[in-house]
């Protein structure tokens, strides 16, 4: 089922956003522009923290346990306004689909997938576009807009929240459990603006997913993982792929750069690795490119010594892609050899497909044709 909202693009908000900051950043923020002392300051953006990550407040009114004329102040002085949902689309699976506009000409997907991890993941994006042309991946056929901020991917969390309706945060039954940045973009390009993001979608007095249930997943750059450890302390997914150079400078070209063996260098150092705390290699099956027993056994033989798992993820088509899925004979063949050398490797179920969700299948709208556009052909076949 599709939705199609025909919202008319609101206003640019002349009041800033208080998404995206740190607490020490909304701190610093709220003493700066209400002229508040150190320690109201602290107090009232612990107040705020709460209602707007931990309660999913819309608007100051809401925040009842500050006072009104305080509420006034914040309320004439920044915005909670949501980024427009331009188009929601909800799979068969019950997989949804969010394409969010953050400013004009600036769109990226996000996608939520139930049933996955311990309730259900939400995919974010951290880049409009990509610059890392994978030939496998739809992403990688538009071209990098820009980097996406803070703020931008914290209101991808905020927006899925608002949708299966999980406020407040602390609830029991949540729905939400894990992130995953497995959507548009090379993480790593963007490593502030995601290192300050998952500093704020895991604080526990907010949205609190544990840094256990974040992944942050990269092609290869090798300079930013060790970065990324540290600051952050998520999960490490590697989009592998292949198990020689040959062939992922291919698929991946990011590997020119930085090659297989520098790239599982990387992650045999990524700090915190452990049986307990595995990386996960992503292997997209591709029918005659990459999916021999031989390659099986190859990619047993590369990643000994590194505390992993394997997520063999089925081909998903695209119009205009130059592959083709592997059999599910041959995936599991593949995956019979990988599990009998003592490694994990689930198939991953396609979710989402019916709606170009699922993995490898993201694009932005603005360079699809416009939803309002389609409408529009639908009423008047003539045109």
């Amino acid at each position: 089922m599709t939705t199609l909202l025909d919202l008319a693009p609101e206003k640019p908000a002349t009041r800033p956003s208080l998404f995206g900051l740190d607490r020490e950043g909304l701190r610093a923020r709220l003493a700066e522009d209400l002229g508040l002392e150190p320690k109201p300051a602290k107090m009232r953006a612990s107040q705020v923290w709460q209602w707007v990550y931990g309660h999913g407040a819309r608007s100051f009114d809401d925040m009842t346990n500050i006072a009104k004329d305080m509420r006034s102040r914040l309320k004439e002085t920044y915005s909670l306004a949501r980024p427009e949902i331009t188009e929601r689309q909800v799979s068969s699976d019950g997989t949804r689909k969010y394409l969010i506009r953050f400013a004009p000409g600036i769109e990226a997907e996000a996608v939520y997938i139930p049933g996955v991890g311990r309730a259900g993941a939400l995919c974010v994006s951290s880049q409009v576009g990509c610059t890392l042309n994978c030939t496998f991946c739809h992403t990688g056929t538009q071209a990098l807009v820009r980097n996406l901020t803070a703020e931008e991917i914290v209101a991808q969390v905020l927006v899925c929240k608002d949708d299966i309706e999980e406020w407040p945060s602390s609830r029991d039954d949540r729905k939400l459990s894990n992130i995953v940045f497995m959507g548009m973009g090379e993480p790593l390009y963007n490593l502030d603006h995601v290192a300050r993001a998952i500093d704020i979608i895991s604080d526990n007095e907010g949205i609190s997913i544990s840094r256990r249930r974040i992944t942050v997943s990269t092609s290869g750059v090798v300079s930013e993982m060790q970065v990324l450890g540290e600051r952050t302390d998520a999960m490490l997914a590697i989009s592998l792929h292949a198990t020689n150079d040959e062939l992922r400078n291919e698929l991946v070209p990011i590997n020119k750069k930085w090659p297989l063996k520098e790239l599982l260098d990387a992650c045999r150092a990524y700090p915190g690795t452990s049986n307990s705390k595995r990386i996960t290699f992503e292997y997209v099956m591709l029918d005659g490119v990459n999916d021999s027993d031989a390659e099986a056994k190859e990619l047993v033989r590369l990643l000994r010594g590194i505390p992993a798992k394997i997520n063999l993820i089925p081909f998903n088509p695209w119009p205009g892609s130059p592959y083709a899925c592997s059999s599910w004979e041959r995936i599991e063949e593949f995956a019979d050899i990988v599990n009998a050398a003592g490694y994990a490797s689930p198939i991953r179920t396609p979710r989402g497909r019916d709606i170009s969700a699922a993995c490898g299948q993201l694009k932005s709208e603005s360079i699809k044709q416009r939803a309002s556009d389609r409408r529009k052909s639908a009423s008047n076949p003539a045109a």
